[in-house]
């Protein structure tokens, strides 16, 4: 996908970008610095790794129930019995900061997608899931995309 990015012009890189935004384990914290580096619309780039990566977590939080059967029949098949690095880490800071903690953290941690799995697991409500999720999202991506125009300036001074 990212040739595709790479090779593609016009609208269908910013098309390419959402899908790569909306790919489970590709965060904001991947796509914007590749857009704003590729020279695409720093604004149009935030804007859709947000909604990308945000359409993941209204999905995950909409079919929780279903995505968790079949996740569990997969890690079954893998023999995978207890949590991964990633699972405990997101536990960690489940315990210590509790889902606004989580939400925030958790971008730049474990993903958004998984942060949103894990703490519908750990009991919270689907609504202020999504709700953490998207104000950690917005502040990520709005810092993502300020980070990525000044850093690829700095790097043309030099």
């Amino acid at each position: 996908m990212m040739e595709w990015l790479q090779q593609s012009e016009g609208i269908w890189q910013y098309i390419v970008l959402f899908l790569l935004a909306a790919a489970p384990l590709l965060d904001v914290f991947i796509v914007v610095p590749l857009g704003v580096g590729l020279g695409l619309n720093p604004i149009a780039v935030g804007i859709i790794g947000f909604a990308g990566n945000f359409l993941m977590v209204v999905i995950l939080g909409l079919f929780f129930k279903q995505f968790s059967k079949w996740r569990e029949k997969r890690r079954a098949k893998k023999g995978i019995t207890g949590p991964t690095k990633r699972e405990t880490r997101a536990r960690r800071l489940w315990e210590r900061y509790g889902l606004p903690g989580l939400a925030i953290l958790a971008p730049g941690l474990v993903g958004t997608d998984l942060a949103a799995v894990l703490a519908l697991t750990f009991g919270s409500s689907r609504r202020w899931v999504i709700m953490w999720l998207a104000i950690s999202l917005a502040i990520w991506t709005i810092a993502l995309t300020i980070g990525s125009i000044y850093g690829f300036r700095y790097m043309e001074i030099i």
